[in-house]
């Protein structure tokens, strides 16, 4: 039978079985398949790659492969520009915006406190979510392999941990975005911008206990929730700072 020879380099091999993992094997060639087809036949989606090598040579992802092409795949170098060998993504988000879906939604609040332009409903359909992706250049993370896999995807991160402070500190030393970290400019509840609001101008909105004991006070654009520093962002203070020295 006609085949190929592949392997897949670094965190690619989270993917794999431990039978395939960081080792070159065959795999048969029964049709016409681009390189695409090939590589998600093996459970990683193509928003996880950023380098296809087809004997020796970048290739697409439209690459019609053939009998004894040997193939060597590696993931998404956001921190290294190999601008000239790959022609799989555009460079680095300097500007990072995400969309989450339902099976990580408890992460948004995490990725807004520290500063991070995030976007999540749990009513989002799969396809809405790559709509937005694609129309606000934002980046799907998700657990759901299969989402990435839609041939219409073209920024997402299939997130490896479960609990989400390790999921927060993933993506953040993943995308290597620790001096992006801009804590508390955006609201926790809707992603809108937090702005300095005057105790006067919001006296009548909040509780005697914090018009007593609180000076300083933000207020969100969007929902208009007033934030002070308590209890809670002490906590989420410490979070972040946990993030940075972890």
């Amino acid at each position: 039978m006609k085949s190929v020879s592949i392997r897949f380099y670094e965190e690619l091999n989270d993917f794999l079985p431990h039978s395939k993992k960081k080792k070159r094997y065959d795999i048969p060639l029964s049709s016409r398949q681009t390189v695409k087809d090939l590589i998600e036949s093996q459970g990683v989606p193509h928003t996880e790659v950023d380098l296809i090598l087809l004997n020796g040579t970048p290739v697409n992802f439209g690459q019609i492969i053939t009998e004894g092409d040997d193939i060597s795949v590696y993931p998404v170098f956001e921190s290294l520009d190999i601008s000239g060998v790959t022609q799989l993504k555009n460079r680095p988000l300097r500007d990072p915006r995400f969309i989450l879906d339902v099976n990580i939604g408890r992460l948004a609040k995490y990725l807004r406190a520290m500063g991070f332009d995030t976007i999540y409903r749990n009513d989002f359909s799969d396809a809405e979510i790559v709509e937005i992706s694609n129309n606000e250049n934002r980046i799907i993370l998700t657990r759901d392999k299969g989402l990435l896999m839609r041939n219409a995807v073209q920024r997402g991160y299939w997130v490896r941990n479960t609990g989400v402070k390790d999921q927060a500190f993933e993506i953040i030393r993943k995308f290597d975005f620790f001096p992006l970290i801009s804590p508390f400019k955006r609201c926790m509840e809707c992603n809108g911008l937090i702005k300095p609001v005057s105790k006067e101008s919001i006296i009548n909105l909040i509780q005697p206990r914090t018009k007593q004991y609180y000076n300083e006070f933000f207020r969100c654009m969007g929902c208009l929730k007033i934030y002070w520093k308590g209890s809670h962002y002490g906590r989420m203070n410490q979070f972040i700072i946990d993030i940075i020295n972890r």
